[in-house]
C-alpha cells in the first residue's frame, strides 16, 4: 500500500474537483485584478515605495518558515540597490541576503522565462554561497544524492524523531524533475493561478536538493504568479501569509502528501491563503494608497522641502501632536521658520489647528 503520494500507481497526475475550487478561484482572480489595476495607477514613488516594502517582506518571511531569520535592513538595502532605487539610509548586505534577494527578483523579473533544471541550480547557489557557512555544509547547485540517507522532513529531539515525509530516493530525482519542469512550463489548458499550487506542491514533494526546498517551492509559486498576471511587479506577498498560517501549511502539506491523487483539499487552501494574501496588501499598503491620493489632490500646489518631509510623516502615522517646536526640530529649521511653513499650509487648506491654543497648539492633515 503506497504511503506517499507519490508512490501511488497514476503519480503524477493530480486530480481537483473544478466545482469545489471555481467560486474561490474566480474570487481571487477578482481580488488580483482590483490590485493591479490600483498599483497601476500609483505614481512611479508610491509604486516603488509598495514593490520594496513587499519584496523585503516577502524574503525575510520565506525565511521565518524554515525558522531562519535574515536582517530586514540588510534585505531592503539588497533589493533597492538591485531595483535601482534612491533609498536613503542603505546598508551593505552579507553574500547570504544578497544571494536570496537575487533569488527573488530573478525569479520574477524573468517571469516569461521557463523553469529550466540550470535555473533551479542557479537558485539554489544563491541560497547557499559556497563562501557561507551554509553553502559548506551542502551540495549547492546539484541534485542531492542521498549519501547520508534518504530524504527526510523530521521533527523532535534525538531518538523521538518522528518522520513526517520521506521523499523519493535519489536516483528518481532527475526523472522526477523533468516531469515536473515538462508540466510547469505549459500554458493554457488549466488557470494558471492553479498551475502555481500545483507546482508548489509537486515540486516541495520532489524535495530535490539537500536544503532549501521549501524556498525554492515558494520562488517557483511567485514566479507562476507572475506569469498569470503577466507582471514581474509582485505587490503582495504569499509568503508573509504562509508566515502566519505555518503550522496549517505544514500540517496539509502532510497531510496531502499522505494522502491519494486528488489535491482539491490542498488548492482550497492555496487559493484561500493567497486571498488573504492580497487583503493583507491592500491593508498594509493602505498608507502607501493615502499618500498618494493626498499628493493628487493637492499637486497644483508648491510645498518645499520640510513641508512635504513633514506632510509625508502626517500621511504615514505621526505619533502624538504635531506642534511648531516639534516642526522645528524635525525640520531642522528655526521656530520663527516652523511657524512660516504652517501658516502657509493653513492658508492652503492643507492644515488645520486642533481644538485648544497656546503654547501647546498643534496642528492636523485637514479631512484626517
Amino acid at each position: 500500500m503506497a504511503k506517499y503520494i507519490y508512490q501511488q500507481p497514476e503519480w503524477p497526475n493530480f486530480t481537483w474537483d473544478d466545482q469545489i475550487i471555481s467560486v474561490p478561484l474566480a474570487a481571487v482572480r477578482h481580488r488580483q485584478g482590483l490590485l493591479l489595476g490600483h498599483m497601476e495607477n500609483l505614481g512611479l514613488l508610491q509604486r516603488n515605495e509598495a514593490i520594496l516594502r513587499t519584496l523585503c517582506l516577502d524574503i525575510t518571511k520565506s525565511g521565518e518558515i524554515e525558522g531562519e531569520l535574515l536582517d530586514a535592513a540588510q534585505v531592503r538595502s539588497s533589493i533597492a540597490r538591485r531595483l535601482g532605487l534612491e533609498i536613503a539610509g542603505l546598508i551593505p548586505a552579507d553574500r547570504r541576503v544578497d544571494g536570496v534577494v537575487e533569488m527573488a527578483l530573478e525569479a520574477t523579473r524573468n517571469f516569461a522565462a521557463p523553469l529550466t533544471t540550470e535555473r533551479l541550480f542557479t537558485w539554489h547557489s544563491l541560497l547557499f554561497p559556497p563562501d557561507t557557512a551554509a553553502g559548506s555544509r551542502i551540495k549547492a547547485g546539484a541534485w542531492r544524492d542521498d549519501a547520508s540517507g534518504p530524504m527526510q522532513v523530521v521533527s523532535g529531539a534525538i531518538g523521538l524523531e518522528k518522520v513526517h515525509y520521506e521523499a523519493p530516493p535519489a536516483e528518481r530525482v532527475p526523472a522526477e524533475t523533468t516531469s515536473f519542469l515538462e508540466w510547469t512550463n505549459r500554458t493554457g489548458a488549466i488557470d494558471p493561478v492553479l498551475r502555481a499550487a500545483v507546482a508548489h506542491l509537486w515540486f516541495v514533494t520532489i524535495h530535490p536538493f539537500d536544503d532549501g526546498n521549501g524556498r525554492i517551492a515558494r520562488t517557483i509559486a511567485d514566479w507562476a504568479l507572475a506569469r498569470a498576471e503577466n507582471t514581474s511587479l509582485r505587490f503582495y506577498s504569499m509568503s508573509a501569509q504562509i508566515r502566519k498560517e505555518r503550522r496549517l501549511y505544514y500540517e496539509l502539506l502532510e497531510r496531502t502528501q499522505k494522502g491519494g491523487l486528488d489535491i482539491t483539499e490542498w488548492i482550497q487552501w492555496f487559493l484561500s491563503c493567497l486571498d488573504r494574501a492580497i487583503e493583507g496588501t491592500q491593508i498594509s499598503l493602505s498608507i502607501v494608497f493615502k499618500k498618494e491620493q493626498f499628493w493628487k489632490t493637492y499637486s497644483g500646489l508648491s510645498f518645499n522641502d520640510r513641508q512635504r518631509l513633514l506632510l509625508n510623516l502626517l500621511i504615514d502615522g505621526f505619533k502624538g501632536k504635531l506642534t511648531s517646536t516639534k516642526w522645528a526640530a524635525l525640520a531642522k529649521c528655526s521656530q520663527d521658520t516652523a511657524q512660516r511653513d504652517i501658516q502657509d499650509l493653513i492658508g492652503k487648506g492643507v492644515l488645520i489647528r486642533d481644538a485648544g491654543g497656546g503654547r501647546s497648539t498643534s496642528y492636523s492633515l485637514k479631512g484626517s
